[in-house]
């Protein structure tokens, strides 16, 4: 069998990331039509959301704690769980939003602004960060600790603002759920 070289790798988890973010705009334009009825617990979904945004920040600050502590192992551990949590975090967030509307902000003047300039960086990096994360992984899984060590300089501060305004834009529109 024919081993994967970066180039290769690099495609796929482009197409990858553009699959995701493809799924997540149809899901939040509501272009398919998801049924009317629905299980309770997919209210309390948002919720789960910020709680497992919140945790992956904690893990991502420890991991990078434990890999200059040369903790590898535990660096390592970290990141899986984080990469984990961030999966389970994007499947709950694809299954919320096919049932339920797009909930809109409702606060206004400065708040309004920050809300948005929030949000709408948080979006654009959420949909940039998966390729990079990929990589960091691949490069690590690899050995490739040069390429890896160059890219997770992006990688983590991008990622970690995304799930720390993940945070935040939950707090913000949390007072808006109609439920």
């Amino acid at each position: 069998m024919k081993k994967i070289n970066d180039k290769v790798f690099f495609r796929i988890a482009l197409v990858i990331s553009i699959v995701v973010f493809i799924l997540v705009i149809i899901l939040n334009r509501r272009i398919l039509n998801p049924p009317t009825e629905f299980p309770d617990f997919i209210y309390n979904l948002p919720k789960l959301h910020a709680s497992i945004n919140g945790i992956c920040s904690v893990l991502l600050l420890i991991s990078l704690q434990a890999i200059r502590s040369r903790k590898i192992q535990l660096h390592k551990i970290l990141n899986i769980t984080t990469f984990a949590l961030s999966a389970i975090f994007l499947i709950s967030y694809v299954i919320y939003h096919f049932f339920v509307p797009e909930t809109t902000f409702g606060g206004s003047g400065i708040l309004q602004y920050v809300y948005y300039t929030i949000l709408i960086t948080h979006i654009i990096l959420a949909a940039c960060v998966l390729p990079l994360i990929l990589l960091s992984f691949w490069y690590a899984l690899n050995n490739n600790l040069i390429k890896h060590k160059k890219i997770v300089r992006y990688t983590f501060p991008i990622w970690l603002y995304v799930t720390t305004t993940g945070v935040l834009v939950y707090l913000m529109i949390q007072p808006y759920y109609t439920f």
